[in-house]
Protein backbone atom coordinates (compact mmCIF):
# COMPACT_ATOMS: atom_id res chain seq x y z
CA UNK A 1 0.00 0.00 0.00
CA UNK A 2 2.91 2.62 0.99
CA UNK A 3 4.79 1.74 -1.32
CA UNK A 4 2.12 2.27 -4.52
CA UNK A 5 1.63 5.42 -3.25
CA UNK A 6 5.29 6.28 -3.42
CA UNK A 7 5.52 5.10 -6.91
CA UNK A 8 2.77 7.47 -7.71
CA UNK A 9 4.80 10.09 -6.31
CA UNK A 10 7.72 9.20 -8.30
CA UNK A 11 5.73 9.42 -11.36
CA UNK A 12 4.20 12.63 -10.55
CA UNK A 13 7.68 13.86 -10.12
CA UNK A 14 8.69 12.29 -13.24
CA UNK A 15 6.30 13.67 -15.30
CA UNK A 16 6.47 17.68 -14.34
CA UNK A 17 10.23 18.36 -12.93
CA UNK A 18 11.03 18.21 -17.02
CA UNK A 19 8.68 21.19 -17.37
CA UNK A 20 11.65 23.37 -15.91
CA UNK A 21 12.35 25.34 -19.70
CA UNK A 22 11.40 29.08 -20.43
CA UNK A 23 11.77 30.31 -17.11
CA UNK A 24 10.98 33.68 -16.50
CA UNK A 25 14.05 36.23 -16.78
CA UNK A 26 14.06 37.62 -12.64
CA UNK A 27 16.72 37.57 -10.74
CA UNK A 28 15.11 36.47 -7.56
CA UNK A 29 15.08 32.64 -8.88
CA UNK A 30 17.41 30.24 -8.14
CA UNK A 31 18.59 32.96 -4.92
CA UNK A 32 17.39 32.58 -1.47
CA UNK A 33 15.33 35.40 -0.41
CA UNK A 34 17.23 36.77 2.81
CA UNK A 35 15.43 40.24 3.65
CA UNK A 36 18.66 41.50 5.24
CA UNK A 37 18.88 38.76 7.60
CA UNK A 38 21.40 36.24 6.32
CA UNK A 39 24.05 34.17 8.61
CA UNK A 40 25.15 31.31 7.98
CA UNK A 41 26.49 30.16 11.00
CA UNK A 42 24.21 31.60 13.24
CA UNK A 43 21.45 29.55 11.06
CA UNK A 44 23.48 26.57 11.28
CA UNK A 45 23.29 26.59 15.25
CA UNK A 46 19.79 27.18 15.03
CA UNK A 47 19.07 24.36 12.72
CA UNK A 48 21.14 21.96 14.75
CA UNK A 49 18.53 23.00 17.46
CA UNK A 50 16.22 22.45 15.57
CA UNK A 51 16.99 19.07 15.18
CA UNK A 52 17.31 18.17 18.55
CA UNK A 53 13.85 20.32 19.73
CA UNK A 54 11.83 18.83 17.01
CA UNK A 55 12.60 14.94 17.41
CA UNK A 56 11.75 15.31 21.56
CA UNK A 57 8.57 17.01 20.28
CA UNK A 58 8.08 14.05 17.89
CA UNK A 59 8.66 11.52 20.14
CA UNK A 60 6.58 13.00 23.30
CA UNK A 61 3.64 13.98 20.88
CA UNK A 62 3.39 10.22 18.96
CA UNK A 63 4.22 8.21 21.93
CA UNK A 64 1.81 10.06 24.63
CA UNK A 65 -1.73 7.91 23.36
CA UNK A 66 0.78 4.75 23.12
CA UNK A 67 1.54 5.00 26.70
CA UNK A 68 -1.61 6.19 27.70
CA UNK A 69 -3.07 3.11 28.15
CA UNK A 70 -2.25 2.62 31.96
CA UNK A 71 -4.30 5.87 32.46
CA UNK A 72 -7.74 4.38 32.97
CA UNK A 73 -9.52 8.02 31.47
CA UNK A 74 -7.62 7.87 28.12
CA UNK A 75 -8.44 4.35 26.99
CA UNK A 76 -9.44 4.11 23.58
CA UNK A 77 -13.16 3.64 25.13
CA UNK A 78 -13.30 6.33 27.31
CA UNK A 79 -14.84 10.42 26.39
CA UNK A 80 -11.42 11.74 27.19
CA UNK A 81 -9.45 9.97 24.12
CA UNK A 82 -12.29 10.77 21.77
CA UNK A 83 -12.16 14.37 22.81
CA UNK A 84 -8.24 14.00 22.42
CA UNK A 85 -8.72 12.51 19.00
CA UNK A 86 -10.79 14.82 17.84
CA UNK A 87 -8.73 17.95 18.55
CA UNK A 88 -5.78 15.95 16.81
CA UNK A 89 -7.95 15.48 13.81
CA UNK A 90 -8.90 18.98 13.64
CA UNK A 91 -4.50 19.67 13.86
CA UNK A 92 -4.68 17.05 11.07
CA UNK A 93 -7.29 18.94 9.05
CA UNK A 94 -5.71 22.49 9.28
CA UNK A 95 -2.19 21.25 8.42
CA UNK A 96 -3.66 19.80 5.01
CA UNK A 97 -5.29 22.89 4.12
CA UNK A 98 -3.97 26.10 6.12
CA UNK A 99 -0.12 24.65 5.93
CA UNK A 100 0.79 22.45 3.02
CA UNK A 101 -1.81 23.33 0.92
CA UNK A 102 -1.07 27.13 0.27
CA UNK A 103 3.16 25.99 0.63
CA UNK A 104 2.34 24.16 -2.84
CA UNK A 105 0.36 27.15 -4.27
CA UNK A 106 3.27 29.29 -3.59
CA UNK A 107 5.71 27.18 -5.18
CA UNK A 108 3.48 26.26 -8.44
CA UNK A 109 2.40 29.82 -8.76
CA UNK A 110 5.78 31.36 -8.17
CA UNK A 111 7.00 33.86 -11.21
CA UNK A 112 10.22 32.04 -11.54
CA UNK A 113 8.62 29.41 -13.33
CA UNK A 114 6.91 30.15 -16.63
CA UNK A 115 3.55 31.58 -16.69
CA UNK A 116 2.06 28.62 -19.33
CA UNK A 117 1.24 26.06 -18.14
CA UNK A 118 2.43 27.05 -14.12
CA UNK A 119 0.05 30.08 -14.20
CA UNK A 120 -2.02 28.82 -16.38
CA UNK A 121 -3.92 26.06 -14.79
CA UNK A 122 -4.57 25.20 -11.13
CA UNK A 123 -2.26 22.73 -11.14
CA UNK A 124 -1.86 22.58 -6.73
CA UNK A 125 -5.84 21.52 -6.43
CA UNK A 126 -5.53 19.24 -9.50
CA UNK A 127 -2.62 17.23 -7.69
CA UNK A 128 -4.38 17.72 -4.59
CA UNK A 129 -7.88 16.25 -5.90
CA UNK A 130 -6.08 13.26 -7.55
CA UNK A 131 -4.42 12.37 -4.50
CA UNK A 132 -7.27 12.53 -2.37
CA UNK A 133 -8.98 9.99 -5.24
CA UNK A 134 -5.93 7.62 -4.90
CA UNK A 135 -6.16 7.74 -0.90
CA UNK A 136 -9.62 6.78 -1.16
CA UNK A 137 -8.90 3.86 -4.06
CA UNK A 138 -5.96 2.58 -1.53
CA UNK A 139 -8.46 2.52 1.46
CA UNK A 140 -10.92 0.42 -0.94
CA UNK A 141 -8.60 -1.69 -2.35
CA UNK A 142 -6.76 -2.49 0.89
CA UNK A 143 -9.63 -3.33 2.65
CA UNK A 144 -10.91 -5.51 -0.36
CA UNK A 145 -7.31 -7.31 -0.31
CA UNK A 146 -7.22 -8.40 3.65
CA UNK A 147 -11.04 -8.74 4.22
CA UNK A 148 -10.68 -11.21 1.28
CA UNK A 149 -7.71 -13.13 3.50
CA UNK A 150 -9.99 -12.90 6.73
CA UNK A 151 -13.11 -14.39 5.03
CA UNK A 152 -12.09 -17.95 6.25
CA UNK A 153 -14.71 -20.15 7.24
CA UNK A 154 -15.01 -21.38 10.83
CA UNK A 155 -14.95 -25.26 9.18
CA UNK A 156 -12.29 -25.27 7.06
CA UNK A 157 -8.98 -25.06 8.70
CA UNK A 158 -8.56 -22.17 11.09
CA UNK A 159 -5.15 -22.64 11.49
CA UNK A 160 -4.80 -22.06 8.43
CA UNK A 161 -6.33 -18.68 8.24
CA UNK A 162 -4.60 -17.78 10.93
CA UNK A 163 -1.06 -18.19 8.86
CA UNK A 164 -2.50 -16.03 6.01
CA UNK A 165 -3.61 -13.36 8.46
CA UNK A 166 -0.26 -13.21 9.76
CA UNK A 167 1.38 -13.40 6.47
CA UNK A 168 -0.53 -10.33 4.82
CA UNK A 169 -0.67 -8.03 7.81
CA UNK A 170 0.86 -9.43 10.84
CA UNK A 171 -2.50 -10.31 12.49
CA UNK A 172 -2.63 -12.57 15.64
CA UNK A 173 -5.73 -14.92 16.48
CA UNK A 174 -6.55 -12.99 19.47
CA UNK A 175 -6.92 -9.45 16.80
CA UNK A 176 -9.79 -10.83 15.19
CA UNK A 177 -12.78 -11.29 17.89
CA UNK A 178 -16.32 -11.74 15.63
CA UNK A 179 -16.50 -9.93 12.12
CA UNK A 180 -17.46 -6.74 13.01
CA UNK A 181 -14.19 -6.15 15.68
CA UNK A 182 -11.73 -8.01 12.57
CA UNK A 183 -13.18 -5.21 10.17
CA UNK A 184 -12.97 -2.27 12.66
CA UNK A 185 -9.27 -3.55 13.25
CA UNK A 186 -8.27 -4.16 9.55
CA UNK A 187 -9.88 -0.09 9.41
CA UNK A 188 -7.69 1.27 11.75
CA UNK A 189 -4.70 0.17 10.30
CA UNK A 190 -5.29 0.65 7.05
CA UNK A 191 -6.19 4.16 8.24
CA UNK A 192 -2.55 4.39 10.15
CA UNK A 193 -0.36 3.67 7.62
CA UNK A 194 -2.15 5.66 4.81
CA UNK A 195 -1.76 8.74 7.54
CA UNK A 196 1.88 7.79 8.17
CA UNK A 197 2.76 8.07 4.46
CA UNK A 198 1.11 11.28 4.09
CA UNK A 199 2.77 12.88 6.94
CA UNK A 200 6.19 11.46 6.29
CA UNK A 201 6.27 13.24 2.95
CA UNK A 202 4.94 16.79 4.41
CA UNK A 203 7.58 16.32 6.93
CA UNK A 204 10.33 15.69 4.68
CA UNK A 205 9.76 18.62 2.52
CA UNK A 206 9.40 21.12 5.23
CA UNK A 207 12.45 19.76 7.04
CA UNK A 208 14.78 20.24 3.65
CA UNK A 209 13.15 23.78 3.09
CA UNK A 210 13.79 25.00 7.09
CA UNK A 211 17.94 23.36 6.73
CA UNK A 212 18.78 24.72 3.05
CA UNK A 213 17.63 28.27 4.46
CA UNK A 214 20.39 30.18 5.62
CA UNK A 215 17.70 33.39 6.89
CA UNK A 216 17.90 33.09 11.23
CA UNK A 217 15.16 35.63 10.78
CA UNK A 218 12.99 32.67 9.22
CA UNK A 219 14.64 29.65 11.07
CA UNK A 220 13.77 31.21 14.16
CA UNK A 221 10.07 31.35 14.41
CA UNK A 222 9.80 28.15 12.23
CA UNK A 223 11.65 25.92 15.33
CA UNK A 224 8.86 26.86 17.57
CA UNK A 225 6.27 26.52 15.31
CA UNK A 226 7.20 22.97 14.07
CA UNK A 227 7.60 21.53 17.72
CA UNK A 228 3.77 22.65 18.31
CA UNK A 229 2.83 21.52 14.98
CA UNK A 230 4.99 17.78 15.46
CA UNK A 231 3.58 17.31 18.55
CA UNK A 232 -0.42 17.81 18.25
CA UNK A 233 0.62 16.18 15.00
CA UNK A 234 1.84 12.95 16.66
CA UNK A 235 -0.81 12.40 18.95
CA UNK A 236 -3.21 11.93 15.94
CA UNK A 237 -0.95 9.73 14.36
CA UNK A 238 -0.48 7.99 17.87
CA UNK A 239 -4.09 7.43 18.47
CA UNK A 240 -4.07 5.90 15.49
CA UNK A 241 -1.51 3.83 16.11
CA UNK A 242 -2.73 2.76 18.90
CA UNK A 243 -6.33 1.71 18.17
CA UNK A 244 -4.61 -0.28 15.41
CA UNK A 245 -3.25 -2.68 18.33
CA UNK A 246 0.00 -3.29 16.75
CA UNK A 247 2.83 -5.90 18.08
CA UNK A 248 5.63 -3.59 19.93
CA UNK A 249 7.86 -4.17 16.20
CA UNK A 250 5.47 -2.58 14.06
CA UNK A 251 4.57 0.64 16.96
CA UNK A 252 8.28 1.29 17.04
CA UNK A 253 8.87 1.44 13.51
CA UNK A 254 6.01 3.56 12.98
CA UNK A 255 7.16 5.63 16.09
CA UNK A 256 10.53 5.80 14.53
CA UNK A 257 9.80 7.29 10.79
CA UNK A 258 7.15 9.72 12.49
CA UNK A 259 10.25 11.01 14.44
CA UNK A 260 13.24 11.10 12.43
CA UNK A 261 11.63 12.15 8.95
CA UNK A 262 11.55 15.94 10.24
CA UNK A 263 14.92 16.23 11.20
CA UNK A 264 16.45 13.88 8.57
CA UNK A 265 14.88 16.77 6.32
CA UNK A 266 16.60 18.89 8.38
CA UNK A 267 20.30 17.30 7.83
CA UNK A 268 19.24 16.70 4.35
CA UNK A 269 19.30 20.86 3.64
CA UNK A 270 21.68 21.42 5.61
CA UNK A 271 23.80 19.47 3.38
CA UNK A 272 22.37 20.29 0.28
CA UNK A 273 22.17 24.02 1.16
CA UNK A 274 25.40 25.05 -1.25
CA UNK A 275 23.11 23.35 -4.23
CA UNK A 276 19.61 23.79 -3.30
CA UNK A 277 17.83 26.71 -3.92
CA UNK A 278 14.28 26.75 -2.73
CA UNK A 279 13.69 29.41 -5.71
CA UNK A 280 14.87 27.63 -8.17
CA UNK A 281 12.56 25.74 -10.70
CA UNK A 282 13.08 22.41 -9.86
CA UNK A 283 12.72 22.67 -6.28
CA UNK A 284 9.60 24.36 -6.87
CA UNK A 285 7.98 21.97 -9.42
CA UNK A 286 9.27 19.29 -6.76
CA UNK A 287 7.87 20.57 -3.12
CA UNK A 288 4.95 22.31 -4.68
CA UNK A 289 4.08 18.50 -6.49
CA UNK A 290 4.74 16.88 -3.28
CA UNK A 291 2.87 19.58 -0.72
CA UNK A 292 0.10 19.09 -3.16
CA UNK A 293 -0.14 15.29 -2.92
CA UNK A 294 0.41 14.98 0.67
CA UNK A 295 -2.81 17.74 1.09
CA UNK A 296 -4.96 15.94 -0.50
CA UNK A 297 -4.30 12.67 1.27
CA UNK A 298 -4.36 14.64 4.74
CA UNK A 299 -7.63 16.11 3.80
CA UNK A 300 -8.81 13.40 3.45
CA UNK A 301 -8.01 10.98 5.79
CA UNK A 302 -8.92 13.84 8.69
CA UNK A 303 -12.71 14.53 7.05
CA UNK A 304 -13.30 11.06 5.96
CA UNK A 305 -10.84 8.25 7.79
CA UNK A 306 -10.69 10.08 11.24
CA UNK A 307 -13.21 13.09 11.89
CA UNK A 308 -16.37 11.20 9.77
CA UNK A 309 -15.44 7.83 10.87
CA UNK A 310 -16.00 8.89 14.60
CA UNK A 311 -18.75 11.19 14.68
CA UNK A 312 -21.05 8.89 12.56
CA UNK A 313 -19.81 6.26 14.84
CA UNK A 314 -22.26 4.52 18.20
CA UNK A 315 -20.55 6.43 20.26
CA UNK A 316 -20.47 10.05 19.43
CA UNK A 317 -24.16 9.30 17.83
CA UNK A 318 -25.53 7.81 21.08
CA UNK A 319 -24.80 11.25 23.29
CA UNK A 320 -25.29 14.82 21.92
CA UNK A 321 -23.33 16.32 24.92
CA UNK A 322 -20.54 14.16 23.62
CA UNK A 323 -20.65 15.10 20.14
CA UNK A 324 -20.93 18.80 21.28
CA UNK A 325 -17.49 18.51 23.23
CA UNK A 326 -15.68 16.85 20.07
CA UNK A 327 -16.74 19.34 17.53
CA UNK A 328 -15.14 21.88 20.27
CA UNK A 329 -12.25 19.95 20.46
CA UNK A 330 -12.17 19.66 16.69
CA UNK A 331 -12.43 23.25 16.16
CA UNK A 332 -9.55 23.89 18.82
CA UNK A 333 -7.02 21.99 17.00
CA UNK A 334 -8.03 23.66 13.53
CA UNK A 335 -8.11 27.13 14.61
CA UNK A 336 -4.54 26.53 16.90
CA UNK A 337 -3.14 25.61 13.66
CA UNK A 338 -4.56 27.70 11.49
CA UNK A 339 -3.10 30.73 13.52
CA UNK A 340 0.25 29.00 13.84
CA UNK A 341 -0.08 29.46 9.84
CA UNK A 342 1.37 32.55 10.38
CA UNK A 343 4.45 31.20 11.46
CA UNK A 344 4.99 28.29 9.20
Amino acid sequence: MATATTYLCLIFLCCFTVQISGVSDTSKCGLESTGGCHNKAEALRMKLIAIASILIASIIGVCLPLFSTSVPALQPDRDLFVLVKAFASGVILATGYMHVMPDSFDCLRSECLPENPWRKFPFTTFVAMLSALVTLMIDSFAMSYYKKYSSVPATTGASNGTSNLMKIGHFHANDLKGDVEGAQLLRHRVVAQVLELGIVVHSVVIGLSLGASENPCTIRPLVAALCFHQLFEGMGLGGCILQADYGKKIKTIMVFFFSTTTPFGIALGIGLSNVYSENSPTALIVVGILNASSAGLLNYMALVDLLAADFMGAKLQGSVKLQIWAYVAVLLGAGGMSVMAKWA
